[in-house]
Formats: structure tokens, sequence, C-alpha cells
């Protein structure tokens, strides 16, 4: 191989690497973020209470266990994943007359990962989905009591 084109295949994968580093920092940023430790998860206000959901595929089927949920102002709602990929989306279009709703979540790819919802929405009962699975079945329902 000619000395400049060792030069050149050197420079290339050294320049793939630190791309493919950059983006795994940026992974680990966004895993990091979305991923809940004691230092920032969220705590429940005075009197609140955490509710834990697990967000479940397993071959029989994609669910959120429980998916029905009832909690108060100050609790928050917990979503853990156990298997496989997935998201949790208060959709607009199925809670008609909500204000305040929640973004959707980032899609959480990692046991363990959790998405924390404090629960500061009004009293009444919203309805929340995994986006990829809904069509699945993979839905689920929140009921806010004063």
């Amino acid at each position: 191989m000619k000395p400049h084109h060792a030069m050149l295949l050197s420079a290339l994968m050294l320049a793939g690497t630190v791309a493919a580093c950059s983006k795994g920092d940026k992974a680990r940023d966004s895993d990091a973020a979305s991923s809940s430790t004691a230092s920032n998860s969220t705590a429940p206000t005075t009197g609140g209470k955490t509710i834990e959901v697990k967000l479940i595929t397993d071959g029989t089927s994609s669910r959120f266990e429980p998916n029905k949920i009832e909690a108060h102002r100050g609790d928050v709602v917990k979503f853990v994943l156990q298997v496989g990929v997935h998201n949790v989306h208060f959709l607009p279009d199925s809670n008609p007359g909500k204000t305040n709703l929640p973004p959707a979540s980032d899609m959480l790819q990692l046991p363990g990962q959790t998405y924390e919802l404090p629960i500061t929405l009004a009293p009444g009962k919203y309805y929340f989905q995994c986006d990829p699975h809904a069509a699945l079945g993979m839905t689920g329902h929140l009921e806010v009591e004063d």
C-alpha cells in the first residue's frame, strides 16, 4: 500500500471512530436523561406516592402493567421498561378538552429505564398509549382524583 493511501485510510478510520464515540456519548446522555437515578428522580410531593407501571413485551402481548391507574395530584407515576422498546404518549385527540398534557416520552430501550410523570393534571380520566404498539392494544387509562 502506498504511504499516502495508508495515511488516508488511517484518517478515515479515526474520523469514523470519533463520530461513533460522539454518537455514543449523545445516546448515553439521552439514556441518562430518560433514565432515573436517585439524584434526578422525581419525588412525590408531601403526602404523594410513587405508582410503578411496567412496560412489557413478552411474546404474547405488549402492555402496560397495570393499564388502569388511579392517582392523586402530587403523586408520581413511574413507568419502568421491563422488555421491549416503548414510550408513553397522552394524545391530545384521545383526550378531548384536556389541557397541559405531557409531551410524548422518549423511547425507552434498555431494561430499567424509566419515565416519571408527576401528577399535576386536573382531575379527570386520561388515555395514554405506547405509539409503536397502540394497534396491538398497548394502551392505558389514568384517572386523576382530587
